[in-house]
């Protein structure tokens, strides 16, 4: 089974154009749904870039080509037909919550919606679904062309075959899938960000210099980024929303540091605004 030939994502930040940039290498048609008309020239901007980039690392890549099977736009009616969407918007529930019933208004029977949620509950979302049976977790990493892994989270009611056509379009993008059952935090956010926040708090009490945290986890452990890096390329911002939710689920132990708010506060939010843990410049941005 490959990709299917129609996905829509709706949200074009970076994981949502990093979400559109991978099914268009796999050879399906894309289109992204903003919240306005500058936000969708945006989106379609950034996937335009990446796809740029990734020509030039792969001559064999028609990057024109590639680029053409994408269109972006502002209304949901724009998905009728996709076989697949996948909500992308930010990690907040109402707005979930109004994103999934924006594109469910207009999928077929037999499409499936996914969010990309990295943290909320897929059984507290499906609870308002239609069809909880087609609806479950498509969980990407940051940067997604990039991670070669996609976590899939099952809700009680997905439909197994819904499972499986997932593993087949993860597997299509080039990437593995894992499966876990709806729990708050799933797998990989519930022990990256307990590391994460533990590595801020060391940070915080002066055990360490960030670059040396992270250097003890990099050539300690082998692991390829270090907790604060990683921090940074997610997004303090994004650190802190799934913090405070594992915190309401699961207690004090991921409640976040005070250093983690005061510099989400400041607009210090990683990679994406220049400033974090470390300071990133464009090249790198």
């Amino acid at each position: 089974m490959s990709a299917p030939e129609s996905v829509g994502v709706l949200g074009g930040g970076r994981m949502g154009a990093g979400i559109a940039h991978a099914f268009l290498l796999a050879g399906a048609s894309v289109t992204i749904v903003e919240r306005d008309a500058a936000s969708a020239d945006a989106a379609a901007q950034r996937v335009a870039e990446s796809i740029r980039r990734s020509a030039e690392r792969d001559p064999s890549l028609d990057g024109q080509a590639t680029a053409g099977r994408l269109r972006t736009g502002t209304d949901a009616a724009l998905f009728a037909g996709h076989g697949l969407v996948v909500e992308a918007v930010p990690e907040d529930r109402a707005l979930k919550e109004e994103a999934l019933a924006r594109a469910e208004a207009v999928l077929g029977a037999d499409a499936v919606l996914a969010t990309n949620t990295s943290s909320i509950s897929i059984d507290d979302l499906a609870a308002g679904r239609r069809r909880p049976e087609r609806f479950l977790g498509l969980h990407f990493f940051n940067p997604v062309p990039a991670s070669a892994l996609v976590e899939i989270v099952r809700g009680a009611a997905t439909d197994e075959r819904v499972l499986d056509a997932a593993r087949w379009w993860v597997r299509a993008l080039g990437k593995t899938p894992i499966v876990v059952r709806d729990s708050p935090g799933f797998a990989s956010s519930r022990l990256g960000v307990m590391l994460g926040l533990e590595a801020i708090r060391m940070l915080e009490e002066g055990v360490a210099t960030a670059a040396d945290i992270d250097t003890a986890m990099t050539l300690g452990y082998r692991h390829p980024v270090g907790p604060l890096k990683t921090t940074d390329i997610v997004g303090l911002d994004v650190r802190l929303g799934i913090a405070e939710e594992l915190a309401r689920e699961l207690g004090d132990r991921f409640e976040p540091p005070a250093l983690l708010r005061r510099m989400v506060a400041e607009g210090r939010l990683g990679r994406k605004t220049g400033q974090g843990f470390y300071e990133w410049d464009e090249e790198n941005r």
